[in-house]
């Protein structure tokens, strides 16, 4: 699955860091589809790779709808013993964030956004993952205007870097719900920044999982 992914040179403590955030959100996606396959069903699991995309598929439907899994902030596994094993090495979310982490990510890095299918008799879940950059808007006006978006967000995201900064040399430590709250983002989404920063650090995982600056 992380064969063809590109690694940036980075360093940290001496020691190379191969791991960027599509490698973890391909981690989320794979726990994902097991966590909810009926093992009951039709066909089983089937992950298919494709030169500019990653299809996963799953037997059984999607027990919140699309739209919830999407959006996220509930959660229904149909296995909920398998979740606990992904958990406890610190792969998959609560609340439902891995799907919509997924998005994020993928929106970052400029690809199509993901698709989910859903199909019946027998019920089955596919997600799409294209490794494709989204159209180029033509008129120059858009390509300025996706310019000055862009610039935006990044300005945006180095905003909430330094918030957090701030907020951490006040409290020294914090949970991701609480920066979260501060920044007024989802929990996904507040990952995402985290795992941007090379300043802070992570201890624990999962529910305990707490930051603090690097010192």
């Amino acid at each position: 699955m992380i064969k063809d992914i590109k690694v940036p040179f980075k360093m940290e403590g001496g020691f190379r860091i191969d791991d960027t955030p599509v490698h973890r959100a391909l981690r989320e996606a794979l726990a994902n589809c097991i966590i909810n396959t009926d093992f009951y069903g039709k066909f089983g699991v089937t992950i298919i790779k494709q030169e500019d995309r990653l299809i996963l598929e799953n037997p059984g439907y999607i027990r919140l709808g699309k739209e919830q899994m999407r959006k996220g902030g509930r959660s229904d596994p149909r296995n909920k013993s398998l979740m606990k094993m992904f958990n406890l090495i610190d792969i998959g979310e609560h609340a439902g964030s891995g799907v919509p982490n997924i998005f994020n990510v993928w929106e970052d890095e400029g690809w199509e956004e993901p698709v989910i299918e859903e199909s019946f008799e027998p019920d089955r879940t596919s997600l799409i993952l294209k490794f494709v950059k989204k159209q180029a808007i033509k008129t120059s006006d858009k390509k300025q205007a996706i310019k000055t978006s862009d610039k935006k967000k990044a300005n945006k995201t180095d905003k909430n870097m330094e918030k957090i900064r701030l907020h951490l040399q006040k409290h020294e430590m914090a949970k991701t719900k609480d920066v979260a709250e501060l920044l007024g983002l989802s929990l996904a989404r507040t990952r995402v920044i985290h795992c941007e920063m090379n300043d802070i650090e992570v201890l624990g995982s999962n529910r305990n999982r707490i930051y603090r600056l690097k010192k």
